[in-house]
């Protein structure tokens, strides 16, 4: 579909809901939801008018509207782990109604699974979607006494941690560079700090997190397997308080308060681990010089002009440092973003957006002064958005809106140093790229009972000349060259992307659900490591690799039982890919001018069933969830063109979470994971060359780890009393209570003395760790 058949397509369906809204005069109620206590913006919060089943939902900045004919009605607002508000309105004519929910006292100790209306998991459009509470989150048990996103994201159906202790993980088969991580709509290129065992999100500043899983809205795109959209707290409007926490290596700490009045507030929120400086407690002097340590910041500042205009500013800066006497290597990422949210009138919400987001790493070994050398990499994303929402009726909500990246990458640049080097330097050649969409989505209401989601994303992706040669190959080898003009457009590529969902009501309780995308990935990462790497080489779409495809369908059934106290969902999938990306057998990845010759090219396919049962309310809350799934590619030149597990096929997955109040003063959590090992290549024979023993190798992940499993426990003690300002407690946490010693590599060795015996050897990282934190808020 060309741009012009596009717009075409947006008009008319522009119209099409226009003489919907036309066939009746309405009036409309619209304004926003916010919490009473700090006036943070509720996401998700519903508006309902009693005795139907007519309503409308807060978008990601608490901003809702409803249109209904003249008359009178009772709303009702509801919002878990709040009040209900019932007002009774008479409506003749377009009304702005603002509304600030009260927390419920008797829900203050419970862990809040969802953020939305009590029987939402079954009657919303979305399905394959996750959403976590800052309070669920909090109450996981920690690695080393840090509360972690990414963490509690990998113990949810479909998803698996890609290795021991990493923040990578693969959803419903994916690789982890096919997850779209965006924080305030900025996208986060690398999200762990100290190789991946803390993510790179302070839940401190968190407010939502919504992990889409398949059902990826059309607003949203880039990736294939996920989307992951985080969004930042706003700061409290009402008064000046903080929090914060002292770990055993790590502390934060989180600032927040009015500015001048209730229409503007802040937030600044940090965390440094300090390991290091331990260190320098120690008798060896290589030791006191070693520094190994992270550190992050948040920041936002909103500011609200009138009750149509608000402005939100807001960043992070992240960096990890590890540095010895003779190497050292740091790398972070850092994100800003400018919002404009304009309300045009009751039934139109716009958001205008500029975007930067920024990677880096350096590396540096120096034994010597001729073998002294360093590297450095770097990528730089600029991007505008502009999204509108348009609600014309009660019975559509239509979104719509346009999007445009222009990427700027530095693959690597570096070598030897000083006059004396032995080691030549080397500069690979920027790469920039300009990536945009257009996208229109719309939610109807066919009845009672049908609803309807259906949109479509036109995405092209064009390549810009840096003024040197461009390569195109054939058969993976180069052919000719071409040269164009330095910054000038070429080898444009373009997707069309549908999406639709549909939900049928059996009942207030129960539903089934079917949903169909298309996704299109324009970039990459290069790695030779399922876990992933700080080093890892993001690398373009181009003349010679086309974007990778995905379409995912899937049906489910969901119900609510006992009157929405447990949800049960039961959902398959099948993901098909196209012109997936993966590299020949030593691929050499870093430092290396002709990276697309590296590059193999094929197809996969993905499916599986996911059974989960939520427990929302009373003192024991949690859920049970298990994923049975397979994973298959099939590339060229790779496992002799036949097909072969993806590095990230576990058949079986099984996670229970569960959270218990024992009193006003206690309470205790934990999460018992088990996972199928990963595939893995192993050496099924050798021969002997010129008394060199080389090993014979397996198909392409033709063997499987060991079995992954583990028990996480913590337990809380809150040592204020109620009603105090000043609030603390204590945390304890207990990562693999039984020291289970999972396998994060097997390596296989010769015998010292008999070089033609090999045996394995096991390389875990963790057995028990237990951690203490003390939290704070005042």
């Amino acid at each position: 579909m060309k741009k012009k058949q596009f717009l075409i397509y947006l008009f008319g369906l522009l119209l099409f809901t226009s003489h919907l809204t036309a066939q009746e005069k309405r009036y409309t109620i619209s304004g926003t939801i916010s919490d009473a206590n700090d006036g943070e913006d509720l996401i998700g919060a519903g508006v309902l008018v009693k005795g139907t089943r007519i309503g409308a939902v807060t978008n990601a900045y608490g901003f809702y509207s409803l249109s209904l004919p003249a008359g009178e009605y009772t709303l009702v607002v509801s919002y878990v782990g709040y009040d209900n508000q019932e007002i009774d309105v008479r409506l003749s004519e377009d009304n702005r109604l603002n509304f600030r929910m009260h927390t419920n006292s008797k829900q203050l100790q419970e862990v809040v699974i969802t953020a939305e209306a009590a029987n939402s998991h079954v009657a919303k459009t979305e399905m394959s979607t996750e959403r976590l509470s800052v309070k669920e989150i909090k109450a996981m048990p920690a690695l080393l006494g840090e509360v972690d996103v990414i963490k509690v994201v990998q113990l949810l159906p479909g998803v698996q941690a890609t290795s021991e202790g990493s923040s990578g993980f693969s959803v419903r088969g994916g690789s982890p560079d096919q997850n779209l991580i965006l924080l305030d709509e900025a996208t986060v290129y690398s999200a762990s700090h100290l190789m991946g065992f803390f993510s790179v999100f302070n839940n401190d500043a968190i407010k939502d997190v919504t992990l889409y899983k398949g059902d990826i809205p059309a607003s949203f795109g880039g990736r294939l397997s996920s989307l992951m959209d985080i969004r930042s707290r706003d700061g409290n409007n009402q008064r000046f308080s903080g929090t914060g926490g002292i770990g055993l290596i790590v502390s934060r700490l989180t600032l927040e308060g009015p500015l001048g009045s209730e229409r503007s507030s802040f937030i600044v929120s940090g965390r440094r681990t300090y390991a290091d400086l331990f260190l320098k407690l120690s008798n060896d002097k290589d030791m006191r010089e070693t520094s190994l340590y992270f550190y992050d910041m948040n920041a936002k500042v909103n500011y609200k002009i009138d009750d149509n205009n608000r402005i939100y500013i807001a960043g992070y800066f992240g960096k990890d440092n590890f540095s010895t006497k003779f190497a050292g290597m740091n790398f972070g990422n850092k994100t800003a973003t400018i919002r404009w949210n304009h309300i045009f009138s009751p039934k139109l919400f716009s958001n205008f957006t500029m975007l930067g987001s920024f990677y880096d790493y350096y590396m540096r070994f120096d034994p010597n002064s001729q073998l002294k050398q360093d590297w450095q990499s770097k990528m730089d994303d600029y991007g505008i958005k502009a999204d509108f929402s348009w609600h014309p009726n009660t019975w559509n909500n239509l979104k719509f809106g346009y999007q445009m990246t222009y990427h700027n990458f530095m693959p690597g640049d570096g070598g030897g140093m000083g006059e004396d080097a032995i080691v030549s330097r080397i500069r690979l050649p920027r790469e920039y790229a300009m990536e945009s969409a257009l996208y229109v989505s719309n939610d109807m209401s066919l009845g009672d009972n049908l609803k309807l989601k259906y949109g479509i994303r036109f995405s092209w992706f064009q390549n810009i000349s840096n003024g040197e040669e461009v390569k195109f190959l054939e058969g993976y080898e180069v052919s000719h060259t071409k040269e164009y003009k330095k910054g000038k457009f070429y080898n444009t590529q373009h997707q069309f992307e549908p999406r639709v969902g549909l939900v049928y009501l059996l009942s207030d309780q129960h539903s089934v659900k079917g949903s169909y995308s298309r996704t299109a990935q324009y970039i990459q990462l290069a790695s030779n490591s399922s876990a992933g790497s700080p080093l890892d080489v993001w690398f373009q779409a181009s003349q010679n690799v086309k974007p990778q495809l995905s379409d995912q369908f899937a049906v489910g059934y969901f119900r609510n039982l006992m009157q929405n106290e447990y949800e049960f969902s039961a959902e398959v999938y099948y993901k098909k890919m196209k012109d997936v990306v993966d590299f020949k057998d030593h691929a050499e990845l870093i430092a290396n001018k002709d990276l697309e010759q590296e590059l193999r090219f094929g197809k996969g396919y993905s499916y599986g069933l996911e059974l989960t049962l939520r427990k929302n309310t009373g003192p024991f809350t949690g859920w049970v969830s298990y994923t049975l799934s397979k994973s298959r590619r099939r590339i060229d030149d790779i496992n002799e063109d036949e097909w072969y597990r993806s590095p990230y096929d576990k058949p079986h997955n099984l996670s229970i979470v569960g959270s218990y109040q024992l009193n006003e003063k206690w309470s205790v959590s934990g999460n018992w994971v088990y996972a199928s090992g990963s595939p893995v290549t192993y050496p099924t024979g050798r021969y002997l060359v010129e008394n060199n023993y080389v090993p014979i190798y397996s198909g392409r992940n033709e063997f499987r780890y060991p079995a992954y499993h583990r028990l996480d426990l913590s337990a809380t003690c809150q040592l204020s009393k109620p009603g105090k300002r000043f609030k603390h407690e204590l945390s304890f946490s207990l990562y693999n209570a039984y020291g289970r010693k999972n396998p994060w590599t097997i390596i296989f060795r010769q015998e010292d003395e008999q070089p033609d015996v090999s045996y394995a050897e096991r390389v875990y990282l963790f057995t028990f760790i237990p951690s203490v934190t003390w939290n704070f808020t005042f």
